[in-house]
């Protein structure tokens, strides 16, 4: 007598792994093909016109309408591309903090650098583990993915910088700073990237060769950041001394210092159109520079603590998110001095680093609590009921994003509907 039934005497919540049966899991998943296929049909001409995507509500019917953040009708509304629905946290068990965080180009994994010097590789879709290795004998600073997406190069706290494949071989290691590396950046030719260090320097290194071309020194403290312009060779710089250098990378020459801050520059980032800048700080502000008369035009008020991440979007040039020494995690647009959103106890601990997805449709937050979260759009109609989105009554009906206050704790709040 079949007593398992159909599975042969097997508990059907187990499966097999090829090793052992192990207890089935259902994991969530964000899977975006669904979203970026009806695009690319709505995209189809059709008697000489374009067909037109169909009127989004706040409605769970218009679920399935979702299209990726690179659709026009998106990428001209910075509001589109919050993301504070949570999906999931992950978590090494060597619980150390996680320095850095960077997908990979195609999407299909997130690489996390931390303190013990390990790379942790976890599944873009369903977000599991998949692999550890002992990258660096101390803890990992900067991760960075050449834009030919061939290359990845990390950098750790001894000043030490490794290229990678994209099976993570490593095939280069050298001592390119005598303390601590802050950051990276690739020129956008890939020839070659700039490094910067607690010793107060930024160098200019040949990426084939490996020999250092240029060593600018000015800051008059640890430098904390540094950014390659996206189309001509111009460094961006922040350091401890609370000052925005611009260099000349050819020469090596000091072209400006930009006075906004009061505090530890701990990020400066280009946008991608190469005309403005943003620098976020010790002081909580976030700044923004128009390279082009080398002037402040905006500043972003809103962190009760420390910033400590900067990253742009993807697809909408205006957009930007931020992450906090509170583990508040906010987002932003240039077009406004508020918040788009915010969620301010998305970690228990400072955010020491954000990325985007490659689509736009993602972020994901490595902090010092020792956890790596994943954060998405929200859907239409979507209630927000998890612990970091409790919707109040009276915000429930706008778009269910939550916001105010509300049963003695802080939630997190959107001053736009999603849609």
């Amino acid at each position: 007598m079949n007593r398992g039934g159909p599975s042969g005497g097997r508990n059907p919540r187990e499966v097999f792994d090829g090793k052992q049966l192990r207890k089935a899991v259902q994991r969530r998943t964000v899977d975006f093909s669904a979203s970026a296929s009806r695009w690319l049909l709505y995209r189809t001409w059709q008697d000489g016109t374009p067909a037109d995507a169909p009127t989004i509500q706040p409605t769970t019917e218009c679920a399935p309408e979702l299209l990726p953040p690179t659709a026009a009708s998106f990428r001209a509304n910075a509001s589109s591309t919050v993301c504070t629905r949570f999906v999931h946290s992950s978590v090494n068990k060597p619980r150390v903090m996680i320095n850095a965080v960077r997908w990979s180009p195609d999407g299909k994994r997130l690489i996390t650098g931390t303190s013990g010097g390990e790379f942790t590789l976890w599944n873009g879709l369903t977000f599991n583990f998949e692999t550890i290795l002992q990258a660096h004998d101390a803890a990992v600073r900067a991760l960075l993915w050449s834009h030919n997406q061939d290359w990845l190069i990390t950098a750790d706290n001894s000043g030490v910088v490794k290229y990678w494949q994209e099976n993570m071989n490593n095939l280069k290691a050298f001592a390119a700073h005598e303390e601590s590396i802050r950051d990276l950046t690739f020129s956008p030719t890939d020839l070659k990237f700039a490094s910067c260090s607690d010793d107060g320097s930024v160098k200019v290194w040949d990426f084939e060769r490996v020999t250092e071309e240029r060593k600018m020194v000015g800051h008059g403290w640890d430098v904390r950041s540094v950014d390659w312009h996206p189309w001509f060779p111009i460094l961006a710089s922040g350091s401890k001394d609370s000052l925005v250098k611009i260099w000349d990378a050819k020469s090596g020459r000091a072209l400006t210092t930009l006075h906004g801050h009061k505090n530890t520059i701990v990020k400066v980032k280009w946008n991608r159109n190469g005309n403005w800048l943003i620098s976020g700080a010790r002081d909580q502000l976030i700044k923004a520079y128009d390279i082009r008369v080398m002037k402040e035009f905006a500043t972003f008020r809103g962190h009760r603590r420390e910033v400590t991440s900067l990253e742009w979007h993807p697809e909408v040039e205006d957009a930007f998110a931020s992450g906090a020494y509170d583990g508040g995690l906010y987002y932003w647009s240039m077009r406004c001095a508020e918040p788009l959103a915010s969620i301010p106890h998305a970690h228990a601990s400072a955010v020491w680093d954000i990325d985007w997805h490659p689509v736009g449709h993602m972020l994901v937050s490595g902090s010092n609590d020792q956890t790596t979260k994943f954060w998405t759009r929200n859907r239409p109609g979507d209630g927000m009921g998890d612990r970091f989105n409790l919707a109040t009554d009276e915000d429930a009906g706008v778009g269910g994003m939550g916001g105010g206050r509300g049963g003695g704790h802080e939630r997190s709040k959107s001053r736009f509907a999603p849609y």
